[in-house]
């Protein structure tokens, strides 16, 4: 069974089940029935799931470990018969009169223990929450959970991940997690089955969010064809990902993709509108053998839409600020403009805080306004009948707007909203409707907007470029993210998105000269800039510690460009840079170091200065 395409709303999750409940003949003073395999059975069950109970181990531990640890739930993984394969954490649902559903072997469908979050999930095919009231079992109401299906690489459920816990849960934080989490299996689940053989492209909205499991993944092969591909993907590209070729699906030749450099960041354009940073992988070879390595395994930082509100609060007191005021607005119905520079991680911000409020269980559409080509944006906001214009989707089109009916709208770049379509927009805004292209049918929406600008609208609308009323519809609270070269916890951020981008051997870490060097950089890219040079050094560092000379060239012309300290070679100084070459013994590694530059760099200024190199 494969996850419904359209979610079914939470009310009518918990009014169907009750009834299949009343339909299996239970009342609420029904005892549940919970199996009692034979060890014999159990065991025969755990060897035939071995493989999922270990990819599951693996992808959940992290969470559990840094997020879920001190929240006394209780992690549970049954098989698409509702069957407990395996759990972790807090173990107070083992109660004697308990123990029985929480043991390997219990199985928790619908027909024998009533409305709950593993059964539920798996008759409805998506991710649920159940308070404590809506199970149907009395029996059951002591705990509340969330629970989110697992798929294979063929679509078909496979299994369900559960959370719960015998005291209250809000569904924001654990509905969440738990659907990160059984993403980040079926990610594996599929890397595990065609990492060896197969190309892998991974793709996002937002290059902090690459490495997130809420990043699209596509497995092909040589010729192009698409052999498998993560749900995210189809919900990013808005088709099934079924027997296609690659070439169809973004706007660039097949060979291009085969040529990109491993793991390398690069940007892709799908279907003329939709851009995406995206990295592609080369098929795996197999590896010989090696010794058992004992240092501790790399422990992911949370990231794109795993990121909370208090996981990006590292300490600056300006983003403090922005993050409190934030959260006193979260239920309110006043909009919110986040300013700042470009990478400063307004996206990551306003993920967080949609996260934080109680529209988490309903969709955060982001539309990136300088993104999509002007002459579309009227009809991919507001959507359009069948027929409204030619080339129209002949099945027409609901618009992002709607989709993000009882969400949140991030409306990123705003000031570059061509006037036409700021006009319509305040329509909408002011009247709560929709009106697609080419209908004359309104539609209601109850919407949580946020916007976010890198420019200064004031000046925008005195320059008639962006509209008065517009603005101050849009505009109820203004934050303000600082750049990167300005926030007081650079060292913070630095280990956070080492943590995100390392491999779990690269535990070196960064050398102290490199650490100098990027807190007197002045990060024209900020965050975005800080996580593309990481991703490069480690690269080249491999399981190094980073220095100088596994930085890239633009890094250290960004820092020569305002800086005063020791440590930057004057370039046209020869005869000093000579001198230093003589005095460290012709060792180039050691002199970029010193200097503060990479290797290329000074073999270029010594070949310039008349030295064989």
């Amino acid at each position: 069974m494969a996850e419904a395409a359209g979610a079914l709303p939470h009310d009518t999750i918990i009014q169907d089940s009750w009834t299949r409940c009343r339909d299996f003949g239970l009342t609420h003073q029904s005892t549940p029935r919970f199996s009692q395999p034979s060890p014999g059975e159990v065991s025969a069950l755990l060897d035939s799931q071995h493989a999922l109970v270990q990819t599951t181990h693996q992808e959940v531990l992290p969470y559990y470990g840094n997020i879920l640890a001190n929240s006394n739930c209780l992690i549970m993984l049954a098989d698409n018969h509702g069957q407990v394969l395996q759990s972790w954490g807090e173990q107070r649902f083992a109660e004697p009169s308990r123990a029985a559903g929480f043991v390997a072997g219990a199985s928790w469908l619908e027909r024998y223990t009533g409305t709950n979050a593993i059964g539920t999930a798996l008759s409805c095919g998506q991710a649920v929450h159940i308070q404590h009231d809506e199970h149907f079992l009395k029996a059951n109401r002591f705990m509340t959970g969330s629970a989110s299906p697992i798929f294979d690489e063929q679509r078909q459920m496979i299994a369900v991940l559960d959370v719960s816990s015998d005291s209250y849960l809000p569904p924001s934080h654990t509905l969440g997690m738990v659907k990160m989490m059984s993403q980040s299996v079926e990610n594996r689940l599929i890397l595990n089955l065609f990492q060896q053989r197969y190309f892998q492209l991974t793709f996002n909205t937002s290059l902090s969010n690459l490495d997130s499991p809420w990043a699209g993944l596509l497995i092909f092969d040589d010729q192009g064809q698409v052999v498998s591909a993560n749900r995210r993907a189809d919900s990013l590209l808005g088709v099934g990902l079924t027997r296609v070729n690659i070439e169809s699906l973004f706007d660039v030749p097949l060979q291009h993709l085969l040529n990109q450099p491993e793991a390398m960041p690069f940007n892709l354009r799908a279907g003329g509108r939709f851009r995406f940073h995206a990295q592609v992988k080369r098929p795996q070879q197999p590896a010989p053998i090696q010794a058992r390595d004992f240092r501790p395994a790399a422990q992911p930082a949370p990231t794109g839409q795993g990121f909370t509100l208090a996981s990006i609060n590292l300490g600056d007191p300006r983003v403090d600020k922005a993050i409190r005021q934030a959260e006193r607005l979260l239920e309110k119905d006043i909009p919110i403009l986040v300013h700042g520079e470009t990478g400063v991680g307004k996206e990551v911000f306003v993920k967080a805080l949609h996260q934080a409020s109680s529209r988490a269980s309903h969709s955060l559409i982001a539309v990136n306004c300088a993104a999509i080509p002007a002459e579309l944006v009227e009809s991919e906001l507001f959507g359009y009948e069948k027929g409204a214009f030619t080339g129209a989707n002949q099945k027409g089109s609901i618009g992002l707007i709607r989709k993000a009916h009882k969400g949140t709208l991030f409306l990123d770049e705003v000031g570059d909203m061509p006037l036409r379509v700021q006009a319509r927009l305040l329509r909408v805004l002011q009247e709560r409707c929709v009106q697609p292209l080419g209908s004359s049918e309104l539609y209601p929406v109850d919407i949580r907007l946020i916007s976010a600008t890198n420019r200064s609208l004031r000046q925008d609308v005195d320059a008639g470029l962006f509209r008065a009323d517009l603005y101050y519809r849009i505009s109820g609270l203004n934050l303000e993210l600082p750049p990167l070269r300005e926030r007081s916890d650079k060292a913070a951020m630095v280990q956070r998105l080492w943590e995100q981008h390392r491999e779990a051997q690269q535990w070196a870490g960064l050398s102290r000269e490199v650490l100098e060097l990027f807190e007197r950089h002045p990060w024209p890219g900020n965050l975005r800039q800080l996580s593309s040079v990481l991703q490069i050094a480690l690269a080249m560092a491999e399981d190094q510690p980073i220095r100088a000379e596994h930085l890239p060239d633009d890094f250290f012309a960004d820092l020569q460009e305002g800086a005063t300290g020791p440590g930057i070679a004057p370039s046209t100084d020869e005869d000093d840079l000579n001198q230093q070459f003589q005095a460290c013994g012709g060792n180039i590694s050691h002199l970029a170091r010193q200097l503060g530059i990479s290797r290329n760099t000074l073999y270029k200024r010594l070949r310039q200065s008349g030295l064989k190199v």
